[in-house]
């Protein structure tokens, strides 16, 4: 993803800005302001027809859908969770690995036995002929940055479920309730969200030296500027979910509207000076060199003492800018031995 905020669509073309959103990116940021919840039709146990309400239009799905395709972030993994393999799917150059996807999806569909989903262009730029191809029964993208002519357009072909409020801006246990529901498995929702929630839970249990350290997560899109996501963004949000703490500093600062961020610009570096730790991404080794020699960027206490955490592997940059089913056992093993160094240069 480059990055994409997870509001803003923090992985999108340009590391930077997709990051920034994100599952971060695209031009949306992470967090959340809790979107509207979704209203659905349809018996509680998921019979079809069910029809779902989203900011762009409705979807009535009305059997159980078998060829699956997403858009966006995130609905892939959780329809893969949930036993429905897509045979269509966003791909994500920038996230993934030698073998040409996502590892986390890779891993999860070889281990099983199943079908590799095809990759398509999506974006601003989506290729609609590939997905004719692919002849959907339904098309997943609450997690995306589709525009109501793509809705139009793709609804077309094959009930389309979008976001249910702004575009990169639904919260991923709604996503994946979202989701559930358009694949007539709403109950298993709950058991989805509850097995992520207790798998960082229970590593946060084996690091009690976490405890009382601060982090702030910031990010740059270049020389001079500085920006930091806010709580309740995705990554933040997996962080803290570890046993980290929010520093309170960050609530302090004024949310870009339509992200889980806020710009603080490069000249108020210093209002990080107590965040023990800094999380962080570059797109690349060049532009990482670029930030880190700038006077104000490296006074920045946790920057100086090396209590940094920011990985050069992209697939784990994407996966630990996500909450789903298949990144957050993917991640939590290769984020704790970060985690753990940078907290060991802490002076405590």
């Amino acid at each position: 993803m480059p990055f994409r905020f997870t509001r803003v669509r923090a992985f999108s073309a340009v590391a930077v800005t997709a990051l920034l959103v994100v599952t971060g990116c695209g031009t949306s940021a992470p967090e959340p302001q809790a979107s509207a919840a979704p209203t659905t039709s349809g018996s509680a146990a998921g019979a079809f027809p069910v029809t779902i309400d989203s900011a762009l239009g409705q979807a009535t799905i009305t059997k159980q859908p078998e060829r699956v395709v997403t858009l966006g972030q995130g609905s892939a993994e959780t329809a893969i969770a949930l036993g429905h393999t897509p045979v269509g799917i966003e791909s994500y150059e920038w996230g993934s690995d030698k073998t040409g996807y996502l590892p986390w999806i890779h891993e999860a569909v070889t281990k099983a036995g199943g079908t590799l989903p095809k990759q398509f262009t999506g974006g601003e730029n989506i290729d609609i002929e590939a997905i004719v191809e692919l002849e959907p029964d339904v098309i997943l993208a609450p997690w995306s940055g589709i525009t109501q002519d793509q809705f139009k357009i793709l609804s077309d072909i094959a009930p389309t479920v979008a976001y249910p409020d702004l575009a990169w801006s639904t919260n991923w246990d709604e996503q994946i309730e979202i989701i559930a529901k358009a694949l007539g498995k709403p109950d298993q929702a709950a058991k989805l969200i509850a097995d992520i929630r207790k798998q960082l839970a229970d590593a946060a249990a084996t690091r009690p030296q976490y405890k009382d350290v601060t982090f702030s997560y910031i990010y740059t899109t270049g020389p001079g500027t500085l920006g930091v996501f806010m709580p309740e963004e995705q990554r933040v949000e997996m962080v803290s979910s570890l046993g980290l703490t929010v520093d309170p500093v960050v609530k302090t600062f004024e949310e870009t509207k339509g992200t889980d961020s806020a710009v603080i610009g490069l000249e108020n570096a210093q209002k990080l000076a107590k965040s023990d730790l800094i999380f962080t991404f570059y797109t690349d080794a060049k532009t990482r060199k670029e930030i880190e020699a700038q006077k104000l960027y490296a006074a920045i206490p946790a920057i100086k003492r090396g209590s940094v955490v920011a990985s050069n592997d992209n697939p784990f940059v994407t996966a630990s800018s996500i909450i789903n089913p298949l990144t957050v056992p993917w991640v939590i093993d290769r984020y704790l031995p970060l985690i753990d160094e940078a907290v060991g240069k802490l002076d405590r």
